[in-house]
């Protein structure tokens, strides 16, 4: 495949961090500081301007959290709940209080779901693993 940069419509990130487009990429930092905000925007950035489909495996997320995002995406209509086919992204969660083998099957089930999107439908797909380190 050809080199490129995948633009995310976040112009800071765009211009001082690009992303190679098929790449990988951490996002690394404390409680609070906007991980999730930006992981949210970058949803529905490809979502809108790219067409494709993002994956969000949520490892050991706090019910809240899930909720949270859960109800962004509603709102902001990445999520078609009138016509799930049109419907812009896979959310798979394990729950913090479970075992950490289910915990462990929520990262191989999004990365599976995101290969078929890129695989069977051929879709530009962006997949996010968070929180890595509760696999």
């Amino acid at each position: 495949t050809k080199l490129s940069i995948f633009e995310t419509g976040i112009k800071v990130v765009d211009l001082l961090a690009p992303y190679r487009r098929g790449g990988k990429i951490g996002l690394f930092g404390g409680a609070g500081v906007g991980k999730t905000v930006l992981i949210m925007e970058l949803i529905n950035n490809i979502a809108k301007a790219h067409g494709g489909v993002s994956v969000f495996g949520g490892v050991g997320e706090r019910t809240r959290e899930g909720n949270d995002l859960y109800m962004e995406m509603k709102e902001s209509r990445v999520i078609n709940e009138d016509n799930l086919s049109e419907s812009k992204v896979a959310l798979v969660y394990g729950q913090m209080n479970e075992p950490p083998g289910a915990r462990m099957r929520v990262g191989l089930t999004a990365l599976t779901m995101a290969e078929y999107f890129r695989d069977v439908n051929k879709q530009d797909v962006l997949l996010f693993i968070d929180n890595i380190f509760r696999f």
